[in-house]
């Protein structure tokens, strides 16, 4: 997908009603009061020797940043937002309201803007080190916990 599609994508998102239930979407998944756009997806890295793995994972951070700067430029520089303390938070027994919970599960931290009531945010989502990488962009009635 390019640069172009990802606005796009993200621009639909936030123009969107949300569901009243969790579902899939053309773009991912969403839920009462969230959008998860699925923006690129890499291959699975079933038999591989690391290296790819981490070029893979460059790639896409770069991208991240690339389209995080684009984003900058419509709505001023994000924060950066680290999901770490997200996932040990729910570990240790506390409600994480969704879609932060989901995301604390594979993306380390994630680029956010306030926009519009709206919280707008972009990350790198990577289960395990066989699965696949995701950029993935979020639209948000749900302030961060």
């Amino acid at each position: 997908m390019s640069t172009a599609r990802y606005l796009a994508t993200i621009d639909l998102l936030r123009a969107r009603a949300f569901p009243a239930a969790c579902g899939r979407s053309e773009h991912g998944t969403s839920g009462p009061g969230f959008h998860i756009a699925e923006l690129d997806t890499s291959e699975d890295f079933w038999e591989d020797d690391g290296t790819r793995r981490e070029d893979v994972a460059a790639q896409f951070e770069a991208e991240c940043e690339a389209l995080a700067v684009l984003l900058s430029g419509r709505w001023g520089q994000p924060q950066q937002f680290s999901l770490w303390s997200l996932l040990a938070r729910g570990f240790d027994g506390e409600d994480i309201p969704d879609p932060w919970n989901g995301l604390s599960n594979s993306v380390p931290y994630v680029y956010i803007w306030q926009v519009d009531g709206h919280w707008i945010a972009l990350g790198v989502s990577h289960w395990d080190k066989e699965l696949p990488f995701q950029l993935v962009a979020v639209v948000t009635e749900t302030d961060p916990p």
